[in-house]
């Protein structure tokens, strides 16, 4: 395997290995700052380093600076990061329950009013979501739902919704009738058929609209904002209002760095588990 490595490497030109290097320093590179900055007391223009580093000014503080802040109660990050995780995996679960039949139909089923409803479908995607929460908001003041975890978790299935069932649609548009057929052929029920041969076949698909979901969930911020009302704080909202005076301290570039856990942890995830080989053999193989 390292020889192949190798063999591959010996293939690149210096303008391609150049190339790659440019590529990857412009996705990692604006992470750069923001870690330096987190670990970071005092760090003024025109110094390219801090001038003074937060474990040199920890022991002289009284109070708690930088990582010891952002990890304390007094940051609420830890509510926050309850707060965000809870909503997305609720949302992740409900858009399932409402989007595996959808994309079942969508996928397998000619009706009139199809293209009607799948450009409805995508207006969530092209409507400013300002617009959509400032409509929700009008509804849900009058409904009671304004300011409560129900309201966040009604108002991120609208943007989530369209997501998963158009990655469900193409898994079940490439999954095709045979197996189904078959086991219906030998004798085997509805609910059998969908355990034990839809399902897993579905599953590495299904897995991943669910990791994109709770991802976009998470980081949805104007809706959270909007309908929240001050009173449910989550990992965007909490960084907003660190940096709404436009000054990246060390608290809000710590915070920063905890809102891209989620998408870091799920991008492991997915190369664990989501590959090419999964969705053609599934997780069984």
């Amino acid at each position: 395997m390292a020889g192949g490595n190798d063999t591959l490497s010996t293939r690149l030109s210096p303008f391609q290995k150049i190339y790659l290097l440019l590529v990857a320093g412009f996705i990692v590179g604006p992470f750069l700052p923001v870690i330096i900055q987190s670990l970071a007391f005092r760090w003024a223009w025109p110094e390219l380093l801090p001038g003074t580093w937060w474990l040199e000014q920890r022991e002289r503080s009284m109070l708690p600076l930088a990582w010891d802040y952002v990890l304390s109660p007094y940051s609420r990050v830890w509510e926050a990061t309850v707060n965000t995780v809870f909503i997305g995996l609720v949302v992740t679960a409900i858009c399932l329950a409402i989007c595996l039949p959808v994309a079942r139909l969508l996928a397998r089923e000619s009706f009139a009013g199809k293209s009607a409803f799948e450009f409805f479908l995508s207006l969530p995607l092209i409507v400013p979501e300002a617009a959509i929460g400032i409509a929700l908001l009008m509804i849900f003041i009058r409904l009671g739902l304004a300011g409560s975890y129900a309201g966040i978790i009604i108002a991120h299935l609208i943007p989530t919704i369209p997501y998963m069932v158009r990655m469900l649609t193409a898994v079940y548009q490439g999954l095709g009738r045979d197996f189904e057929e078959q086991a219906m052929i030998l004798g085997a029920r509805p609910l059998q058929i969908l355990w034990r041969v839809t399902l897993p076949m579905l599953l590495p698909g299904v897995v991943a609209g669910a990791l994109f979901t709770f991802l976009v969930s998470t980081n949805i911020f104007l809706l959270t904002f909007f309908l929240g009302q001050g009173q449910v704080i989550t990992l965007p909202t909490l960084l907003f209002s660190k940096i709404s005076g436009g000054n990246l301290d060390t608290t809000a570039a710590g915070i920063t760095l905890i809102v891209t856990l989620p998408g870091i942890i799920l991008l492991i995830i997915s190369e664990r588990f989501i590959k090419e080989e999964a969705f053609g053999k599934g997780f069984g193989s």
